[in-house]
Parts: structure tokens; C-alpha cells; sequence
């Protein structure tokens, strides 16, 4: 997950800068087609993501939506319990326009969770959004069950492996001439399990970090109740 050092520009660094979690739906797909295409040179099609997401049984996809206007009306919280004792502030569903920034997704088949995207647009990396999507993979993994979540890395994606390996993640393989853009391998990366209560214990720990470091960006997560 390669990510630039510039900061979103369109507001204050000392205004609160709000990200809204949302569930991707049909709607966003052309939204996050568009931003795929500025993160990767191979990207899915369009209809691959209406397909996966027909099946949310096995599939969860989420979007991530950037607040740009701090003259909206401030969200409606909503006490909520669940995994990880949630990741963050939930709010009431409501109907956005905001440009989607971040987008992710996995599959979850006979109790393994694998990550299939994961993505933040370019101007708005070294956030930390990119680790709240990822956390945000993982405790809806153990939300649903799942033993171990896995993924595929490009082997020159340091910056990546470095953020799977501070979440336990540990290389189990390698997939030669995985990437069909430039035929490059991947490792293949698998978590702890997910029922060891030291390992969930790391991840409250972690989470703890994520959100001491978005509080001193100045940013607020919002996460949308079902």
C-alpha cells in the first residue's frame, strides 16, 4: 500500500477533517472505479465489483468518504457495541455526496478471510487511512468468524508488508508472476489467528494507536450504523 506524503489541501490542517465508513453499494462502484484507476495500472472492471457485491454473505466491501465541508451539520451519534468495541464513532445512515477516497474489500470462505483491494487516493495518504481501512478488515473478519486473514503483496511494496507485519502478518508463501501489469510475484501474507486472545489483545493495543495518531492529524472517523 504505497503512500505519498502530501496532505489533503482543500481544508485547514487546524479544522477537524471528517471520514465517513460506509458500505461500498451498486452506486459507488463508478466512483471507485474512477479512483482505482488513479491507484492501479491494473484494475478491475466495473462489473467485477456488481458481482461481488451480490454476494454479501461472502464478500464486505467498504468506502471511505472524505467530509470536505466542516459547515454541515454535525452527525447524530449512535451508541453501539461490537468488535473490537468498535472501531469508531458511529453515526446514523444518511445520503452522501462527499468524493469517495478510500475503498476495501475481502472475501470470507470456510472461516479464512482473504483482502482482495485496499486503496487511498493519493492526496490523501500517510493519514493513516489506509491502516483504518485494514483494521477495519480484520475486526469485521473476526466479526463473521473467521480463523486467519490473508492477502497478496507485491514483492517491491514495502511499505505495505511493513503495515501487514505491525499487524502479526507473516509471509507463508509466494505467488510468482502473480501481477499481470508487469509480472511481478507476491508474497503471500497470512495474520495470527484470530481467536487468540493475545493477538485480539494486540489489536485493541494497536487500535488505541491508530486512533491517538488520527486524533493528533486532527481527523474524526465516522462510522456508519447498519
Amino acid at each position: 500500500m504505497e503512500e505519498a506524503s502530501q496532505h489533503p489541501s482543500a481544508e485547514p490542517l487546524h479544522q477537524v477533517r471528517r471520514y465517513l465508513l460506509t458500505p461500498m453499494r451498486s452506486d459507488d462502484v463508478p466512483e471507485v472505479s474512477l479512483l482505482e484507476r488513479r491507484c492501479f495500472t491494473n484494475p478491475w472492471p466495473e462489473s467485477a465489483y456488481y458481482r461481488e457485491l451480490r454476494e454479501p454473505n461472502r464478500n464486505y466491501y467498504i468506502v471511505l468518504r472524505w467530509q470536505a465541508s466542516s459547515s454541515e451539520a454535525e452527525p447524530e451519534p449512535v451508541v453501539s457495541g461490537g468488535t473490537l468495541a468498535r472501531l469508531f464513532r458511529m453515526t446514523r445512515p444518511r445520503t452522501s455526496t462527499q468524493p469517495v477516497v478510500g475503498y476495501a474489500g475481502m472475501w470470507v470462505i470456510y472461516g479464512e478471510a482473504h483482502v482482495t483491494t485496499i486503496a487511498v487516493a493519493p492526496e490523501h495518504r500517510r493519514l493513516g487511512l489506509g491502516e483504518v481501512l485494514f483494521l477495519t478488515l480484520i475486526s469485521e473478519a473476526i466479526r463473521r468468524g473467521a480463523e486467519v486473514v490473508t492477502l497478496e503483496v507485491r514483492v517491491s511494496n514495502v511499505v505495505a508488508q511493513s503495515l501487514y507485519a505491525k499487524y502479526g502478518f507473516t509471509r507463508r508463501g509466494l505467488r510468482p508472476r502473480y501481477y499481470s501489469d508487469n509480472a511481478e510475484d507476491a508474497y503471500i501474507m497470512t495474520s495470527p489467528s484470530l481467536r487468540d486472545p493475545n493477538y485480539r489483545q494486540q489489536l485493541l493495543e494497536l487500535r488505541d494507536q491508530l486512533l491517538a495518531r488520527l486524533t493528533a492529524e486532527g481527523i474524526e472517523i465516522l462510522e456508519e450504523a447498519a
